[in-house]
């Protein structure tokens, strides 16, 4: 599928064979009972490989497979406040934002205003800077508390 008539060369163990015609790169490869892959096509010459391409396309799944296997998937969890909460049911709500991020997970933290609740918006702030204070050892405030609509939301990375 080469349709350069010449080609850089390079052989079987990684050295510069050098430029030669298409036809003598391929004789090349079949005698030493490999593929000719184009390597950089972009180049000029463009740039061939003699190896074998089985292998190469299994040692190339086996990296995509491994840096797969390497990723972490970042969930975000939602926990979510009112500002008449309890101090009972925020030390409650904070022990699971805690396990959230020590599992490594973002937490979104929400508070809903109701009715004539959103008047007051400086009683939400104040509650959600007193939880992230609260959460400094374990956790990193990624988007300070901000009002959306009727809600009040700020999130928390995990350290």
């Amino acid at each position: 599928m080469i349709r350069a008539t010449e080609v850089r060369l390079i052989g079987p163990e990684g050295e510069q064979v050098g430029i030669m015609p298409l036809t003598e790169a391929l004789a090349r490869a079949a005698e030493a009972a490999l593929d000719l892959v184009e390597v950089a096509p972009q180049a000029n010459p463009p740039v061939c490989r003699i190896m074998d391409y089985g292998k190469f396309k299994y040692l190339q799944s086996k990296k995509v497979q491994e840096a797969r296997k390497k990723q972490t998937i970042i969930q975000v969890k939602e926990v979510k406040f009112r500002p008449k909460i309890e101090e009972h049911d925020v030390a409650f709500k904070i022990k699971n934002i805690r396990r959230f991020l020590a599992q490594k997970d973002k937490t979104k933290i929400s508070l809903i205003f109701r009715g004539r609740e959103i008047a007051h918006p400086q009683i939400g702030i104040d509650l959600l800077n007193r939880v992230a204070t609260e959460l400094e050892d374990i956790g990193t405030v990624e988007q300070p508390p901000k009002i959306e609509g009727r809600n009040l939301t700020m999130i928390i990375a995990p350290k």
